[in-house]
């Protein structure tokens, strides 16, 4: 594959993120990495939809990133939405708001799409050795999929996020114990509708556990974590309000307000697959949908199943 820059838009519950890479021998290598925070999925929540004056605030917000993606070189700009999107009643008037108002294709996502999407980021390309569970913990939901050499690749959704189980659960700052409790039961309860599986690794990826990680920094094996140490990150969010908590641990404020759900859902996935740790991957769905677009194209939502499986030799 020649080199090639491509760019990929992830509107997602918490933040609309860009990325901006060089794509040389199945390869990334990064040109510009950055998000804002529009807390779509809150403004869903609250409503059951966007409403003009925010569609066209999001339209206007892919519409600077593409520029940028353009001006860094890049000949395909692919976005796509996840959760708020598909959850909006007026989910056609944002597509619709953003090809009028920022020429962009708009891609809404299934659940199986956005879990299918994020294995091709993680692999790269590279065939699937063995069983693996890859999981991308979000605002509004956890997309799981099973990826097995010999296998076609499973996929699902769980309307199970970082966002939404605060909205739901926590009223104050920092959460008290029967708020964090309350969190546990429901996060347990939703993930024990997981598809079964004995999977040989477990992989993660996306804000929730890469910030997990930032908050246990210290003495923590880089890139793994565990039941004990997502324990600690709990115990460590928990203890001060989520000002103080961002200055600490070099977070956005809004992200270590949900932050406390993120380890909540990361104890209930390890505890329902009987596993003491997971991989955390910095590569996830935007890394995928630049390598997707890249390797197949304008076909590339019709290869995801075969796309996950790897294509390299």
């Amino acid at each position: 594959m020649p080199p090639v820059v491509g760019a990929s838009i992830d509107v997602g519950s918490n933040s609309v993120h860009l990325l901006v890479a060089t794509v040389a021998n199945h390869r990334l290598t990064t040109l510009t990495d950055e998000s804002v925070f529009l807390g779509l999925g809150k403004a869903v929540a609250e409503r059951g939809l966007l409403g003009p004056t925010a569609r066209v605030g999001l339209a206007e917000a892919l519409a600077l990133y593409a520029g940028v993606a353009r001006d860094l070189g890049a000949t395909s700009v692919t976005v796509a939405g996840t959760e708020p999107i598909r959850r909006a009643a007026d989910g056609p008037a944002i597509v619709q708001a953003v090809a009028e108002h920022a020429g962009l294709a708009l891609h809404v996502l299934t659940h199986e799409e956005e879990a299918l999407l994020t294995v091709v980021g993680v692999m790269a390309g590279r065939p699937v050795a063995h069983e693996t569970l890859v999981i991308d913990v979000g605002g509004g939901s956890s997309e799981f999929s099973f990826v097995g050499p010999g296998t076609a690749p499973r996929a699902t959704g769980l309307r199970l996020g970082a966002a939404r189980l605060t909205d739901r659960h926590v009223r104050h700052d920092p959460p008290t114990a029967d708020e964090l409790l309350a969190m546990l039961e429901d996060a347990r309860r939703v993930v024990a509708t997981a598809p079964a599986a004995t999977p040989h690794e477990i992989v993660a990826v996306g804000g929730t556990v890469s910030n997990l990680l930032k908050v246990i920094r210290f003495g923590a094996s880089k890139g793994t974590l565990t039941r004990d140490k997502t324990a600690r990150a709990m115990a460590l969010l928990a203890a001060e309000p989520a000002e103080l908590a961002a200055r600490r641990h070099g977070l956005r404020e809004a992200r270590a307000r949900i932050l406390p759900a993120g380890a909540v859902i990361v104890d209930a996935i390890l505890r329902h697959y009987g596993a003491e740790s997971l991989r955390v991957s910095e590569a996830g769905i935007r890394e995928g949908m630049i390598l997707a677009t890249a390797h197949a194209g304008v076909a590339w939502r019709d290869r995801l199943p075969e796309l996950a499986h790897g294509w390299r030799a």
